[in-house]
């Protein structure tokens, strides 16, 4: 009795140890489950946060690669524009080249022309006195020789004869056509505007054309010059170089010029050569 007594103590001693045990187990999984379970929660959360990385980043190497494309078309584009732009410059480059060499061009005939116009004013006014220079004046324009006389030298007072004093003047200048036989001569009279007065001139018109005429002839019957070479013109009141309101002005507008047109080719003959005295 006492033995069964004694076993059953054992037994029940075992029972409460195992009880015990399993309830430590038991609390020892449930701890590590919730360990566990944290642990996947943060895995979770880490791998949601990876993924979103991911995506951002992808997001980023989309935009970079667009822009990497916009910038290779750009760069091609401007490749493109700098070759056109290489042979705009090149044309540009040409054009210049060629405007240069005509500015030079220009340059090089002007300098011929202020030479010319220097050989022929010399020329025209060595043969010529200061006495005869002050009512004859001479300018070189553009190759052009003009000659301008004054009535006072020329005519005798409102008519169209010439004067006796006009003969010296006259027939240097003659020699002076003749010696540039090749060139055609335009004598043109002019007037100021004072109403003309005579029974057998009905205005200035024929004031002016009578007067040119009169030194046509001269210089063709007297002096030899080639009539084929001679053309008269009247201008009456109409070509002023000064003005008809003072008494200078009239004076300067009544003047009979003889214009000498010289051919281009005899240019540069003139430059190296002059006509003999």
């Amino acid at each position: 009795m006492k033995k069964m007594i004694i076993f059953a103590a054992i037994v029940a001693g075992c029972i409460t140890i195992s009880s015990c045990a399993s309830k430590k187990d038991l609390e020892n999984c449930q701890n590590h489950n919730k360990e566990l379970t944290s642990q996947y929660q943060d895995a979770r959360e880490q791998l949601a946060a990876a993924l979103a990385r991911v995506n951002s980043l992808q997001d980023q190497l989309s935009s970079c690669q667009n822009t990497n494309e916009a910038l290779q078309r750009s760069l091609s584009q401007s490749l493109s524009n700098a070759n056109s732009n290489n042979v705009n410059i090149a044309k540009l480059v040409d054009q210049i080249n060629e405007s240069n060499q005509y500015i030079r061009h220009l340059v090089e005939v002007k300098s011929k022309s202020d030479s010319l116009n220097m050989v022929l004013t010399n020329n025209l006014t060595r043969s010529l006195s200061k006495e005869d220079l002050k009512d004859v004046d001479v300018q070189v324009m553009k190759g052009v020789v003009y000659i301008s006389l004054s009535d006072n030298m020329l005519y005798k007072s409102g008519s169209y004869e010439i004067s006796d004093a006009a003969g010296v003047a006259l027939s240097k200048i003659a020699k002076i056509i003749k010696d540039y036989k090749d060139y055609d001569v335009l004598i043109e009279g002019n007037t100021d505007d004072v109403p003309i007065s005579k029974t057998n001139i009905r205005n200035n018109w024929d004031l002016s054309c009578l007067r040119a005429s009169s030194v046509v002839q001269a210089l063709q019957t007297k002096y030899g010059v080639d009539p084929k070479r001679l053309t008269a013109g009247g201008r009456g009141e109409y070509n002023p170089i000064a003005s008809n309101n003072t008494a200078a002005g009239k004076t300067k507008n009544r003047r009979t010029q003889i214009i000498i047109t010289p051919k281009l080719d005899e240019f540069m003959e003139l430059i190296g050569k002059a006509p003999e005295k």
